[in-house]
């Protein structure tokens, strides 16, 4: 994995006596609170602070409220006769940083809910510059949170649907204000799981819900108008690496990407299994002989949307057996088979194809499928590796295409804004007329430093700017001068290794003097 974030209770190990060292560790606030602090018990008042290593907080308007904070991110609560109540643990930040440069975060837990009522399982917090609160639904009570439907996002074994609502002149972390809510509800509820809470944040940036400066993230119970109680009895909160696990670290000009089960081969792009959606009845995780994905049955799948250069790549899959017997793996491109891959043995091995298909200068979703399963074997999945094959017959135009550079034509990436359209002169590409329109797509990184070259011009002499974003942060902005097309680059070193991001160009410092036209994108290392 990744590097994490580490947290040294300075303070608390020197008022017990016990030497300082570094450590890092996957937190429960990574890797605290395995039994270090006595249970303590809070009922009929609010409260925050610190226990174990994590940051907690209980509050309620009236009614009778219990919490008892156990080790490291457990707690219990109780409520009856409240107007409302939240209980939780998790981290709370300083409302400087975006999530981006926090890093990924995802929580594992387990718990026993039990509303009796309207309420919550749930993450909650807050992020500030907007000040905006959000829920990610776990499970509720009898009623099931609702708003402006803003799409759905499939992940973690289930369904999110996205959701956004405003409150008016109501109580914040900022005092009475009005505030938009973000609300992620899953459509089968569960009390246990991994929740990649990065992944929902960058679905509701997708969907046009950003966040600010993340002021907080907690495992939740919250109640409303209700009785009812939870017991939190597994809870590990992780910040920092990838947004799932894996251990190593990645490889590439000063990238600390999170590639693992060796180095990704150079302008290759290596995507994690855990970070791909699951599909299919049974697709869980595993923990060994890798950190991965099972496929347990067929049709169980992970899959993923690739933007492909040309059409010609190899796919290279580390997976292994449950046992000696062949288990096999289906790839799908665009819903076409190209090829099965084939595992025998509990060890992991890397089996390899290549595929010529018609996708090249495009996006498509591939697929991992099991197939011809006869109940006698599992197979495990830990990463595949995509990389350009030597007779490529691809789509490149407007320049050839750096050896392992992934190019996006313009005209392929999905509009936004309020103007935005087609230009065929210099070439055939998209017009950005005003600020804040924009082209977007959605991106696989191998590590964290690549090289961005656009092609693009200006409608006239004046300068015409293009900003980078990744993720919703800005990178560096591209200036192009003159009605000619040119190349421009930016080297963005960014925390998107082992996974996928939204890259979007947007219109910038417009003053109604210019367009600006886009022609391609090439990635690099």
């Amino acid at each position: 994995m990744g590097k994490k974030l580490t947290i040294i209770l300075l303070a608390t190990m020197l008022a017990a006596g016990l030497a300082v060292t570094g450590c890092e560790s996957e937190l429960d606030i990574l890797g605290y609170g395995n039994g270090g602090e006595r249970a303590v018990t809070i009922s009929n008042k609010d409260e925050q602070g610190t226990h174990d290593g994590y940051d907690y907080e209980i509050w309620r308007d009236k009614g009778t409220v219990s919490m008892t904070l156990e080790n490291g991110g457990n707690f219990s609560c109780s409520w009856s006769n409240i107007g409302n109540a939240l209980f939780r643990k998790g981290k709370k930040f300083d409302a400087t940083k975006t999530h981006n440069q926090i890093g990924n975060i995802s929580i594992k837990y387990d718990a026993q809910f039990t509303p009796g009522g309207n309420s919550y399982l749930c993450v909650y917090g807050w992020s500030k510059n907007p000040l905006v609160e959000y829920y990610i639904i776990e499970s509720y009570g009898t009623y099931k949170p609702t708003g402006t439907a803003k799409g759905s996002v499939s992940m973690d074994g289930g369904t999110y649907e996205l959701y956004e609502t405003t409150r008016t002149n109501q109580p914040s972390i900022e005092g009475t204000k009005t505030f938009k809510q973000y609300w992620a509800v899953r459509t089968s509820k569960r009390t246990s799981g991994t929740i990649d809470v990065t992944k929902i944040f960058n679905a509701w940036y997708d969907a046009g819900l950003s966040l600010g400066n993340l002021y907080e993230v907690a495992l939740t119970a919250e109640g409303y108008q209700s009785n009812g109680n939870a017991k939190i009895t597994s809870h590990t909160l992780t910040i920092g690496g990838s947004s799932s696990g894996g251990s190593g670290s990645g490889s590439g000009s000063g990238s600390n990407g999170s590639n693992t089960g060796g180095g990704s081969s150079s302008g290759a792009t290596k995507i994690e299994a855990e970070n791909m959606t699951k599909g299919g009845q049974y697709t869980g995780n595993c923990s060994s002989p890798f950190n991965g994905v099972t496929l347990y049955a067929n049709d169980d799948k992970v899959s993923f949307s690739q933007n492909f250069a040309n059409n010609s790549h190899t796919f290279k899959v580390r997976g292994a057996s449950s046992n000696n017997n062949a288990a096999q793996v289906q790839l799908k491109i665009g819903g076409t088979s190209y090829g099965t891959f084939k595992f025998s043995g509990t060890t992991a091995t890397e089996q390899s194809i290549t595929a010529t298909h018609n996708k090249g200068g495009s996006s498509a979703t591939v697929e991992l499928v099991c197939v011809n399963d006869n109940n006698t074997w599992d197979v495990m999945i830990d990463w595949i590796e995509i990389s350009a094959s030597g007779d490529s017959n691809g789509s490149n135009t407007g320049g050839g295409s750096s050896t392992g550079a992934t190019k996006v034509e313009a005209e392929n990436m999905t509009k936004g804004g309020q103007y935005t359209g087609s230009c065929s002169s210099p070439f055939n590409g998209v017009t950005l007329y005003a600020n804040n329109d924009k082209v977007l797509f959605s991106q696989n990184f191998a590590n964290n430093k690549h090289n961005f070259k656009l092609r693009g011009a200006s409608s006239n002499d004046k300068e015409a700017q293009v900003e980078l974003r990744i993720g919703g942060t800005s990178y560096g902005t591209f200036k192009f001068s003159g009605t000619s097309a040119s190349e421009k680059t930016i080297t963005a070193t960014h925390n998107k290794g082992g996974g996928s991001a939204t890259v979007e160009l947007v219109c910038v410092n417009d003053n109604n003097t210019w367009d600006v036209k886009i022609d391609w994108i090439e990635i690099s290392q």
